[in-house]
């Protein structure tokens, strides 16, 4: 079989549509956590030493889809910055987790905007 004969057999399979957006967002989370972490200036080294783990460690949270709501919020507070899950239903948005460490009073409770 050649390249494009197996391409053609993969792309017409019933369920390529959703695979294709699949990888594409799993690209797109690595993409904005390298991103994130080298606009602070910060290799995957120093990042590790920050959250205190391993610098394949953080490789390996740079390249998962599935992570932890844990993890993530450890990987964002320790380049200073804090998480927030919305979500978007339409044109309303509602807060459903904000990051523990900056959480206020006001803060803890979703809020729709």
């Amino acid at each position: 079989m050649s390249l494009k004969q197996w391409e053609k057999k993969v792309l017409d399979a019933p369920d390529a549509e959703a695979r294709v957006q699949e990888i594409e967002d799993e690209l797109r989370l690595s993409a904005n956590l390298t991103a994130l972490r080298e606009s602070a200036g910060l290799s995957q080294r120093e990042l590790a030493g920050r959250i205190g783990v391993s610098q394949p460690r953080v490789a390996a949270i740079e390249r998962s889809q599935n992570l932890t709501i844990d993890v993530l919020e450890q990987y964002v507070t320790a380049l200073g910055a804090q998480l927030e899950v919305a979500v978007i239903q339409g044109q309303d948005r509602t807060c459903i987790l904000n990051s523990r460490e900056t959480q206020t009073e006001d803060s803890a409770y979703p809020v729709s905007r």
